[in-house]
């Protein structure tokens, strides 16, 4: 059995985070002005053009579209393509059940004060450490083997690849990792590089799922988060799931923990709320998991989203514990 372990980390500016970001921005000025809206909106960026399609249900004035997208994005052409909720989806959603099937995923493990797993973790530290000086499209990767780092990764753009280097070894210094005797570096592996973001690359709303979630060692149920009012359980039911895994997680002190949360359509209660603890499967009691009651005890309805969307929805500042 491998006991390396890697995950990667993307910066806000790279294409497929300036997609969520505007997704969720502009989710968060609909549920400004009604905190009731239904929203899904999804975005499509690259090379001087933004496209914005979705569906959107609210009592909110009119939102300025455009104005969201140059702010994240800068002086692109946006075409807009909103039109209402099905009433199909609505009705079920009306009467409380859920806005569509989907089986959520939750986990926590002992491994970081963050509950989340050790590379992932540090990719994004990283990531966030070499963002504060090249605010610009990158990414970051590490790997681990027995909790000890082995490699690293590191694309930055505009960040000349010896002043990178240095920042990255600075970063390691500073955080006392645990490290193998030989680490292997990365940095802009293919070549120091200007062209980013929507001018090198293509962008498109829920395309980085696992960086959303916790890593690719960890199952997640596959739906995105980005631009989805709390009504869809593929983002509230997520969150519910997280805040269960951690609770009991400290609980029971234990040292890894998945929650399973599956839902129809229209319908109320999951028809699956599983918790394994330490490999024991359990029921998961004591909560209210219609999505009303998610909305109401994670105070789902402010508009919080836009920020939860640049590094990841867990383990973070931004996270809802």
């Amino acid at each position: 059995m491998s006991n390396f372990k890697t995950a990667e980390s993307v910066s806000p500016k790279h294409p497929d985070k300036l997609c969520d970001q505007i997704s969720d921005a502009i989710l968060d000025a609909y549920l400004t002005n009604d905190p009731h809206s239904r929203v899904a909106v999804d975005v499509a960026g690259g090379h001087g053009k933004v496209f914005v399609t979705g569906e959107v249900t609210s009592k909110s004035k009119k939102i300025d579209i455009a104005g969201i997208v140059k702010r994240l994005a800068g002086d692109v052409e946006v075409t807009e393509n909103i039109v209402k909720q099905s009433p199909e989806i609505s009705r079920g959603v009306d009467i409380g059940g859920a806005g569509d099937q989907g089986i959520m995923v939750g986990y926590a493990t002992d491994e970081t004060p963050e509950y989340l797993p050790l590379e992932y973790v540090l990719a994004r530290r990283l990531n966030k450490y070499i963002y504060k000086k090249w605010p610009f499209d990158g990414k970051t990767q590490i790997t681990t083997k027995d909790g000890k780092i082995v490699s690293v990764v590191a694309s930055f753009q505009n960040a000349p690849k010896a002043e990178l280097l240095a920042r990255v070894k600075h970063w390691l210094r500073s955080e006392k990792l645990a490290l193998y005797d030989k680490v292997d570096f990365h940095i802009n592996p293919a070549g120091d590089w200007q062209i980013g973001g929507f001018t090198a690359d293509s962008g498109l709303t829920g395309r980085k799922l696992v960086v959303d979630n916790y890593g690719p060692r960890i199952p997640i149920g596959g739906g995105a988060f980005s631009g989805k009012d709390p009504s869809k359980v593929d983002r509230s039911a997520a969150y519910m799931a997280r805040k269960i895994a951690v609770d009991y997680l400290k609980k029971f002190n234990a040292k890894e923990v998945y929650v399973y949360l599956a839902y129809a359509i229209g319908f109320e209660q999951p028809l699956e709320a599983t918790v394994i603890i330490d490999g024991v499967q359990h029921q998961v009691e004591g909560y209210d998991l219609s999505p009303n009651g998610i909305i109401k005890f994670l105070d789902l309805k402010r508009p919080i989203y836009e920020e939860k969307a640049k590094y990841g929805h867990f383990g973070d500042e931004s996270e809802l514990l």
